[in-house]
């Protein structure tokens, strides 16, 4: 590193003196500099800086510092001579004629960490990658375009893929080499990243040529990989049965889930499980949902303290978990669970909502509304140190008195599961279970048990914090809002409505600077381009909301957005959304991504956007889009439907008849209500729901026709259950509106 950017850099972060006289190149500092700067001190002055001065501070500063990604801030110390993604690397990489190193992560992946620590913090291997390559790193979550690309290659490569993502690339950016996370200098199974840099380097020099060809094949397999064939024919039915059979028989009977070493909630989708047993009356679909759903819940998968959900868990029986917290697991989660009661009546997937949806509010809502990204793994250098407990701090938490009921209740009356010395809470004993072993009363023992938790939230709260990554990612808070929106439409909680219109008007408000949407915001402020999901995500969450609060200027946004969507990213030859927009810069190739994995596609969401769409607004575009879209996936579908679980809702929905159920009051309080709470007491996905008064109706005719000629009879709230734009007798009453609600579903046909 060197040079008058650096001198700079190294100036404001504190480093000494004796270190900056002897760089060259000293220029005056701008003041913005300064300022932007002065803010980073913090960031780079974490507990995993290691490389600091007799003061204390640290000595090595890079670009990364003037970016505004989490994750680039973690590795603006490091002694590599970093770059951000975009066009000044590769110009530079063109200029030395040198590859490039791409690594690829986010802020709360743990072996990203780790590999910060072992290689890039590593003076030796800091001088290697500065001396032969021009190393980029980039934040997935702020470029999952990017992130999307190279993963493939990594795919191709290696038959897997994961984070932290290492990839070799040529000055153009066409990889030739990748691979995942490398120790520093060599293990039993893995090459050393030391080693494989100083093997490519001199490929680099001596065999130009075979790496050229190599990159040239990769570079097809890559683009052969992200973009479907057209296809002919839109999926059906039997792509639904032929992924509900995959996941009969991926099913593990004793902890739920697929089987497998490792759990991830997304992997059997919840959801379609539920709509499948409300349409074919199939048990067996509805015991999958629930063993899942009641094994996750009690397992070590949530945090029984704080409440919330980490991403995964890291055995077969949900039990140690990677601890990190994503807000899209929690809002997708949250989904699920209103859902599972909504269908059940159960009141703990009830109590799991409002518990999920208390966490985020308390810990992951930035002052403008808007919900933070993520927490670490990690708290003092080690993963899963917050969360843990032994006998010796749950009974310092809880007291003497309350610690023979607190280590039943969460598993420590039992052997240890982390690393043999701690345990990860479970939740295995119901509290009726536990008032029958211990011999006490039901209500003393939930009275107790709700003492305990406090205590031992304060006393956690008091241990060294997980990182958290405070940017607001637009896509995952359209996913929040929706987990609001629809808990607060079907628990009658207005409070949940309240908090999803505050995210929802600071992305609006905040995340349009220009006039389109942003990737993320960070203290206020626009960050990145908006991409596919950031636009369906929102769509997604603004239809939530017109539905729960009523609002037309939530549904003036959805349809805006959604224009704005089909005009920049919908390709109108084969059908189907590009990730990233007409005007973006063109990478190796251009991905329509279609997979449901921890977050549904773009795609799948906007399938089912543009569905709702059709049906509240009578426009036939919308279904055309629509039928566009998964047209464009159906082979896909044929082939492995089990990997599209979200785009197969939006089949479940294309193959059903949707309701059109209109509330129509006499004023702005006018009796709505009871026809509200019975409705969100009911598993009904496939419908669309509009609540105007009468005073609203001229206004709102023009973007939901069917709402002509409705009326508030006898001045008293009255209620439309329509089909095909065709209602049944106007319901004044909520009894008359259950019954109406109620009709059976159009089951699947016969396979």
């Amino acid at each position: 590193m060197g040079g008058p950017l650096l001198l700079a850099l190294l100036l404001i972060a504190g480093a000494g003196p004796a270190l900056a006289d002897s760089l060259p190149g000293a220029r005056p500092i701008p003041a913005a500099l300064a300022a932007r700067l002065e803010h980073v001190r913090a960031e780079v002055a974490s507990p995993r800086t290691r490389h600091l001065d007799a003061a204390g501070r640290p000595l090595f500063v890079n670009r990364l510092a003037l970016e505004a990604s989490p994750y680039l801030l973690q590795h603006a110390h490091n002694p590599v001579n970093w770059f951000p993604w975009g066009d000044e690397a590769f110009a530079e990489a063109r200029r030395l004629d040198r590859p490039v190193l791409i690594s690829i992560g986010y802020s709360t992946c743990h072996w990203c960490h780790v590999m910060e620590e072992q290689s890039f913090e590593d003076l030796e291997i800091a001088e290697a990658l500065n001396a032969n390559y021009v190393a980029i790193k980039v934040d997935r979550e702020e470029r999952p375009d990017v992130d999307s690309v190279y993963m493939s290659a990594v795919r191709a490569l290696t038959g897997s893929g994961g984070w932290p993502m290492t990839i070799w690339a040529t000055a153009d950016g066409v990889p030739f080499f990748a691979g995942t996370y490398f120790p520093p200098r060599g293990g039993k199974r893995r090459p050393g990243f030391l080693p494989t840099l100083g093997r490519i380097a001199g490929l680099w020099e001596r065999q130009r040529g075979q790496v050229g060809l190599a990159a040239a094949r990769l570079q097809e397999r890559v683009r052969a990989s992200l973009s479907p064939q057209p296809a002919v024919g839109v999926p059906g039915t039997a792509e639904i049965r032929r992924a509900l059979d995959a996941y009969r028989q991926g099913f593990d009977a004793q902890n739920g889930g697929l089987r497998g070493r490792r759990k991830f909630p997304a992997t059997l989708p919840i959801p379609l499980l539920l709509r499948a047993h409300r349409r074919t009356g199939d048990d067996a679909w509805l015991a999958m949902a629930r063993r899942t759903l009641d094994a996750m819940r009690r397992g070590g998968l949530y945090d029984h303290v704080g409440g919330g959900f980490h991403r995964y868990t890291t055995d077969s029986t949900w039990t140690v978990p990677h601890f990190e917290k994503m807000l899209y697991d929690n809002a997708l989660l949250t989904q699920t669970y209103v859902v599972a009661w909504q269908h059940t009546g159960d009141p703990a997937y009830q109590a799991v909502v409002r518990d999920v949806l208390a966490y985020v509010a308390r810990e992951m809502t930035a002052s403008e509304g808007s919900f933070y990204s993520a927490t670490d793994a990690d708290s003092e250098g080690e993963e899963g140190l917050y969360f843990i407990w032994d006998h010796e701090s749950l009974r310092a938490a809880v007291g003497e008195a309350h610690y023979e009921l607190a280590a039943a209740a969460y598993g420590l009356d039992g052997p240890p599961n982390f690393e043999k010395t701690h345990w990860v809470l479970r939740a295995d004993r119901d509290p009726g279970d536990l008032a029958t072993t211990l011999g006490r009363p039901l209500a003393k023992v939930e009275a107790e048990l709700a003492e305990i938790r406090a205590r031992m939230r304060a006393a956690r709260e008091q241990r060294v914090a997980p990182l958290l990554d405070d940017k607001q990612i637009v896509a995952w808070n359209g996913l929040m809002i929706s987990a609001f929106a629809r808990a607060g439409l079907a628990l009658r909680e207005p409070g949940y409505v309240e908090s999803a219109s505050a995210a929802a008007g600071a992305l609006l408000a905040l995340g349009r600077p220009d006039g389109k949407l942003a990737r993320y915001l960070k203290q206020g402020k626009p960050h990145g381009v908006g991409l596919l999901d950031d636009h369906a995500f929102l769509v997604s969450g603004l239809l939530d909301l017109y539905e729960a609060d009523g609002q037309a200027r939530w549904l003036d946004a959805a349809l805006a957005l959604q224009r704005e969507q089909d005009e920049r990213f919908f390709d109108e030859r084969n059908g189907g959304y590009w990730i990233s927009p007409h005007e973006a810069v063109a990478l190796l190739g251009r991905e329509k991504p279609i997979e449901d994995g921890a977050r549904p596609s773009g795609n799948s969401v906007a399938a089912l956007n543009l569905l709702r769409l059709y049906h509240l607004t009578g426009d036939a575009v919308w279904f055309e889009r629509a039928e566009m879209t998964m047209r464009a996936f159906s082979d896909r579908l044929r082939l492995l439907p089990s990997a599209y679980g979200r785009m197969l809702e939006a089949v479940d929905f294309l193959t059903d008849t949707p309701k059109e159920i209109l509330i129509v009051t006499p004023g702005a309080n006018g009796g709505a209500e009871p026809f509200l709470a019975a409705l969100g007491s009911l598993h009904l996905p496939n419908r669309v729901l509009v609540v105007a008064s009468e005073p609203q109706l001229a206004a709102l005719e023009q973007r939901v026709p069917l709402l002509a000629d409705k009326r508030a009879l006898g001045g008293r709230a009255t209620a439309y259950v329509c089909e095909n734009r065709t209602c049944e007798l106007p319901a004044r009453d909520p009894a008359t509106f259950a019954r109406q609600l109620a009709k059976p579903a159009r089951p699947y046909p016969a396979p």
